[in-house]
């Protein structure tokens, strides 16, 4: 074992675990403070102080603000950090779908493709993107998201705008591969970002407007190409050419942006990747943001933003298993959704709608989503359920499944585009799920690999609903639809399944701990080679 991860083991074994209601704080005030008692506090303060943790300074247990204060802190971090995070994100999937808009022109005959061709494209961008992810998020850990972010938008804009050249379908299997390889690890690289300023709870609802980004850009994205593929045939260009052009010059000058206006963390808001400037919080305002973070869960300090994590750590990660549910949840809790999607424009033109119709009439279901994703969330937090919340979104789809596969193949258009707008207004509970992943982490060395392992469970998800609908199925997709019936089923139960995991797991170590005296438990807390969640003392939220 290498001299970094003992050290970073001696870490972790001091460490005491957040409880399940310091883990979520309370959202009309302060969290409460683990750091009342005394040894707990120099237990704590010798963690920071040997990770090198940059908030230290501004650590302090008997330090106390008012909830306006605070307020006023989360209002400020929501408009001049958030706020851009979610417009960079809007771009990520502003280019990662356009493709499924340009195939609403005449892309793919005009690259001399089928169904297939198509798919097999997807399906490489999904692969690489998984592939991507945790090296994407480790670079970003090592070198900071204020620096990395910034250059994968300027990439995958650049990439984008050389897509108007495609001829054929070996160009475009190759832009789908470069565009995997940049875009990768974008997602968790930003949700480890928003952890350094946002409680547990809070990270889990801003996320849910954080993914509102994918629905909204659908219903702008939709709106804008109906316009742009009407271009076609302007200076001998075709529509889906124009879209490539402008979409990938405006995430350009985005990805521009973004190195000036991403700040290196709580404590250096005034640093961005290109300046050192003025920051943008006042020094009160940091130790507010560092205090109350730390107070929320302890563990968000026993790295520094710059640490980078071992491949040992990767492995230890993996065999967490108490994370296995929310990812065999990434996997398939989405797949409805994300087999009909990139396929909503064909299928309109399928049923004889036109190219600007077929854009058009795919707003309704996005805007249903965009209703939607947030309200779930609000739901999931006034009632402190995360389990059954996520459920809900397969209960909403199941019975426009049921009645897609069990009408008859010559049912009236206008009947099938309602039950597949159904399926596009699921309450979408992505943003539930990877917050959940943020929270029950219980090290920063878990919250930025398990991150990124549950946004590659996703990815793994989008690879199998890219196969579902087959060039030998179309136009009705009768064994795809089957198939999304069987997904549904199984996620409603798993569901329910992981919310009695939890219980089962928390009475378990409820057990163990209560066996021992006090004394044993002391010596467990200073001996334990148990790390993270692994830990007797740590209880799972669900």
């Amino acid at each position: 074992m290498s001299e970094q991860k003992e050290e970073y083991v001696v870490l972790e074994k001091t460490q005491l675990s957040v409880s399940t209601q310091s883990l979520t704080s309370d959202p009309e005030g302060q969290s409460q403070n683990p750091f009342e008692d005394f040894n707990e506090a120099e237990r704590w303060r010798k963690v920071y102080e040997s990770s090198g943790y940059e908030g230290l300074s501004k650590f302090d247990p008997e330090f106390s603000w008012s909830k306006d204060e605070e307020r006023r802190v989360v209002r400020k971090i929501d408009l001049k950090i958030f706020l851009w995070v979610f417009i960079m994100f809007c771009f990520l999937d502003l280019i990662r779908k356009n493709i499924a808009r340009a195939v609403s022109d005449n892309f793919i005959t005009d690259l001399k493709m089928n169904t297939n061709d198509y798919n097999l494209g997807q399906t490489v961008y999904l692969v690489l993107f998984l592939v991507s992810e945790l090296p994407g998020n480790l670079l970003s850990k090592r070198f900071g998201p204020e620096r990395v972010i910034p250059i994968q938008i300027v990439l995958w804009s650049i990439i984008c705008i050389t897509q108007a050249g495609l001829k054929n379908k070996a160009q475009f299997i190759a832009t789908r591969c470069l565009l995997g390889i940049v875009q990768g690890g974008f997602i968790p690289d930003n949700i480890l970002y928003l952890s350094y300023y946002y409680t547990g709870a809070e990270l889990t609802f801003r996320l849910s407007f954080f993914w509102c980004a994918i629905p909204l850009f659908q219903i702008l994205g939709s709106l804008f190409a109906s316009g742009v593929l009407e271009m076609r045939g302007i200076h001998d260009l075709a529509g889906w050419q124009y879209l490539f052009i402008i979409e990938g010059f405006i995430s350009l000058a985005v990805g521009v942006a973004s190195f000036y206006l991403m700040r290196r963390g709580p404590t250096q808001t005034g640093e961005s990747a290109f300046h050192k400037g003025k920051s943008l919080f006042t020094e009160y305002e940091e130790k507010i943001m560092v205090n109350r973070i730390l107070r929320d869960d302890p563990s968000k300090g026993d790295m520094s933003n710059r640490q980078p994590v071992t491949f040992k750590e990767i492995l230890y990660t993996l065999t967490e298993f108490d994370l296995w549910p929310l990812f065999i949840q990434g996997i398939t809790g989405f797949i409805s959704l994300q087999t009909v999607t990139p396929y909503m424009s064909l299928i309109l033109k399928s049923m004889n709608f036109s190219t600007f119709l077929s854009n058009i009439l795919a707003i309704p279901g996005q805007a249903l989503l965009l209703i939607n994703l947030p309200l779930v969330a609000l739901l999931s937090r006034k009632l402190k359920e995360k389990s059954l919340c996520v459920g809900i979104a397969n209960v909403w789809v199941l019975p426009f499944i049921v009645s897609l596969v069990a009408l008859p193949t010559d049912t009236n258009p206008w009947i099938k585009y309602v039950l597949l707008t159904g399926i596009l207004g699921l309450p979408f509970t992505h943003s539930i799920l990877a917050g959940w992943v943020s929270e029950i982490s219980n090290s920063v060395r878990s919250r930025a690999i398990g991150t990124a392992l549950y946004n590659m469970s996703a990815q793994i998800g989008t690879i199998i609903a890219s196969n579902l609908y087959r060039n030998d199925d179309k136009p009705y997709y009768v064994k795809g639809n089957k198939a999304l019936l069987g997904f549904t089923c199984f996620n409603i139960c798993m569901a329910v399944a992981t919310k009695f995991y939890y219980i089962s797991r928390n009475r378990y170590k409820e057990r163990k701990w209560n066996l021992m005296t006090k004394e044993e438990q002391t010596n467990y807390l200073d001996t334990t080679t148990d790390l993270g969640m692994k830990r007797l003392d740590y209880r799972f939220i669900h």
